[in-house]
């Protein structure tokens, strides 16, 4: 039973889970561009399923995800396996019944005018709970091309997808071109509001303002072969400062320390000044993450991408390729052979930026935010 909600402010839940670090920066960016719309009209709040209400073993996925992304042959396996609508709804149906009391739990200690996922996982259960109270819920897509079907919930109210490609995708399977927006990935306001100038920003962090910067991150857990790319490019003396971001992974980040660099490079962990070091970089080198995408295109930041989620970002890979915007170098040497054409070639390099400029989708997050107060009940 969900219980009576004053009429104002307006109360959203947002559904997400750290299975990635997508998730919840795309339902961040989404609660600062409310604040800043509506102003005390909206109150938001966060709920990781997964942690807070999945029964065993579901609770476990967070913890799991780290290790398995670590296993891309795997996880391309389990993606490809469970993609489908049909797949989907048969899966969906079965554990219904474990999961029902849950979810009901769930919105009985967090009651809404709306609710808002973030996580394809949570999305069939949601909407078929919700049916019949009247409450909306809205789905954010937060892959960016290649989109499991699980994404598509047919009883969502809307779903907002990134690309052209993932509203095609939930045409398939089985939504209204209706029911869908193309809107873009959603950012946070600080990526686009940042004023200072990239010298500025370099002199401050100690890099080397004379030579380009090829800024190297593997996402929030330090993902993928960044240890071995970084030395590739090491032993390769390219004329580069190598700014490496590590994440949460301590263990990376103490071994690259202790390392001794031939180039310029600068080790960080887990950073909140992504905006500048993006700002401050000429290229990007990372995993094909859609956040990170989003992100870079921004600034202009080239992309090169080194590893990707089998299933789930191959899409991502093909879309900066394809548009110009980088390029998908995954082993060693094909890094710092692209690595050196750039740096070799400067006008390459500012083609690729130009393309990442015009991809950016500035106002995505302030869309999504006026999408959601209309569901919610504000004009």
């Amino acid at each position: 039973m969900i219980p009576p909600l004053p009429a104002e402010p307006r109360r959203i839940v947002f559904l997400f889970s750290d299975t990635g670090g997508g998730h919840r920066s795309a339902a961040e960016a989404i609660i600062e561009a409310l604040d800043v719309l509506y102003e005390g009209r909206i109150a938001c709040e966060m709920v990781d399923f997964f942690k807070q209400y999945a029964p065993p073993p579901m609770n476990l996925a967070p913890e799991i995800y780290p290790p398995l992304s670590r296993m891309p042959a795997l996880w391309g396996m389990g993606y490809r396996i469970s993609d489908g609508p049909r797949r989907t709804r048969v899966f969906y149906s079965a554990i219904w019944p474990y999961v029902r009391r849950h979810i009901q739990q769930l919105m009985a200690e967090h009651p809404a005018h709306l609710y808002v996922s973030v996580h394809q996982l949570i999305n069939t259960p949601m909407a078929r709970a919700l049916a019949g109270t009247g409450i909306p819920l809205v789905t954010v897509v937060t892959d960016m091309v290649t989109t499991h079907a699980a994404w598509y919930a047919r009883g969502a109210t809307h779903v907002v997808v990134p690309t052209e490609e993932a509203f095609r995708r939930g045409v398939n399977a089985g939504l209204s071109p209706e029911q869908m927006t193309v809107v873009g990935m959603p950012v946070a306001l600080r990526f686009q509001r940042l004023n200072e100038a990239r010298e500025d920003i370099r002199r401050r962090l100690g890099w080397n303002e004379n030579l380009p910067v090829a800024l190297m991150v593997g996402g929030g857990e330090g993902m993928g072969p960044l240890e071995e790319m970084a030395r590739a490019v090491d032993e390769a003396q390219l004329p580069v400062t190598l700014v490496i971001v590590t994440g949460r992974n301590q263990a990376l980040r103490m071994r690259l320390e202790r390392r001794r660099w031939h180039i310029p490079v600068h080790v960080y962990g887990f950073v909140t000044e992504m905006p500048a070091f993006m700002r401050a970089a000429d290229i990007l080198v990372s995993k094909a993450g859609p956040g990170t995408i989003s992100e870079a295109f921004i600034p202009g930041l080239p992309i090169l991408r080194y590893s990707k989620m089998h299933g789930q970002e191959d899409g991502n890979v093909t879309y900066v390729v394809e548009t110009g915007a980088g390029l998908w170098t995954p082993t060693p040497e094909e890094l710092v052979s692209a690595l050196r054409r750039w740096l070799e070639h400067p006008e390459e390099l500012r083609r690729a930026a130009e393309v990442c400029r015009q991809l950016a989708r500035l106002d995505a997050a302030s869309e999504i935010a006026r999408i959601l107060a209309r569901y919610a009940g504000i004009s």
